[in-house]
């Protein structure tokens, strides 16, 4: 075992509160916790220039594959690590965009530190051929070990590229907020995507829509569709409130997780944090956190996604009772707390 002293976050995704809230819970349950925020992080100078060069000179060399200089200072990163003098170094998202990932092993192998991965995008990357092979050759191999979202790429780094890995779903912190009149019936937070597209198109008349990147798909869409998309990101407060306003929480996961038959995103726990109903399209991984049927809903088609919302609208009380037990089990099992304490503090002390 190694002992989890002192945790230094690397937070490659800070555009949403992941990490922030997994850093507060360490903070609650007594580990000095200190956080990264790579995204607000100041960049290196001429990161853009010496970013086209480097691109430009690489793609000479060896075209066909993927090359990103790392926007960060690597010094100022050495200074944080020797100044807080972390047990542990735990990489919440990636961190090839940000630093060197061997430099980064360097670097927390001669301050005496584990360094961790909780990988929460690989799976993002299965379209970008070219980007996805470059993390998989030199972002992976730099960690102690892995802890994956996902079980489906959890048994592909295992089986497929010997890492020693480890499956920790996602969690949330329990969201507190008074239910509200349920304006919305069905609400679908998430961003634009084609498969989405195709889905919600069948409840056009009844979803709303909240998310980025939906414009570009906007000539793929019919004008009902287009009508109930607001086109803007939402998270923590405001996300809360129209969840409180949702009679239907509706999750439907990207075309690549998929593809890869892996569903388990941070909006199913979100969702079930707040007490709602939720809807989401179908994955085997689902089955080993949930009672389908009792505690979340699920569809496998655009067909059953329509006739499913259509019922539990016009059913009540079912609705509710669903709502009440997928809460239930939440707290129960899903909390970041518990999520923290039972699975990723064990397996970051924890030597393979």
């Amino acid at each position: 075992m190694s002992p989890v002293k002192k945790i230094l976050v690397l937070d490659g995704i800070g555009g949403i509160p992941m990490a922030r809230e997994i850093c507060e819970t360490l903070e609650e349950l007594g580990i000095p916790t200190r956080r990264i925020d790579c995204l607000r992080e100041r960049r290196r100078p001429l990161h853009g220039l010496r970013s086209a060069w480097a691109k430009f000179s690489n793609g000479r060399a060896e075209e066909g594959t993927f090359y990103c200089l790392p926007r960060l200072d690597e010094e100022r990163l050495r200074q944080r690590i020797e100044e807080e003098n972390p047990s542990h170094i735990l990489v919440i998202g990636f961190v090839y965009k940000f630093y060197d990932p061997r430099r980064l092993r360097c670097l927390a192998d001669a301050a005496g530190a584990r360094l961790v991965l909780y990988d929460t995008d690989t799976c993002n990357l299965y379209g970008r051929r070219r980007e996805f092979i470059f993390f998989v050759e030199n972002e992976l191999p730099a960690y102690h070990r892995i802890l994956s979202s996902s079980e489906v790429t959890t048994r592909f780094f295992r089986a497929s590229l010997s890492l020693d890995a480890i499956f920790v779903p996602f969690g949330a912190r329990p969201i507190e907020v008074a239910r509200a009149q349920t304006a919305i019936e069905v609400l679908f937070v998430g961003s634009g995507d084609l498969r989405r597209v195709f889905l919600l198109e069948r409840i056009s008349h009844r979803v709303s829509v909240r998310g980025n990147r939906w414009r570009r798909h906007f000539p793929l869409m019919s004008a009902a569709l287009r009508d109930r998309v607001d086109d803007r990101p939402v998270w923590g407060e405001e996300l809360h409130r129209l969840l409180a306003q949702s009679r239907i929480v509706l999750n439907i996961t990207r075309s690549d997780f998929y593809g890869a038959e892996t569903g388990l995103n941070l909006r199913i726990f979100e969702a079930l944090a707040a007490g709602c109903f939720l809807l989401t399209d179908h994955c085997d991984e689902l089955e080993e956190l949930f009672v389908v049927g009792e505690e979340i809903e699920t569809f496998r088609s655009s067909a059953e996604l329509a006739e499913k919302v259509a019922y539990y609208l016009s059913h009540e009380e079912e609705r509710q009772r669903i709502a009440q037990r997928g809460h239930e089990r939440f707290l129960r099992d899903h909390t970041w707390r518990l999520r923290i304490e039972k699975d990723l503090l064990p397996h970051l002390g924890e030597r393979p």
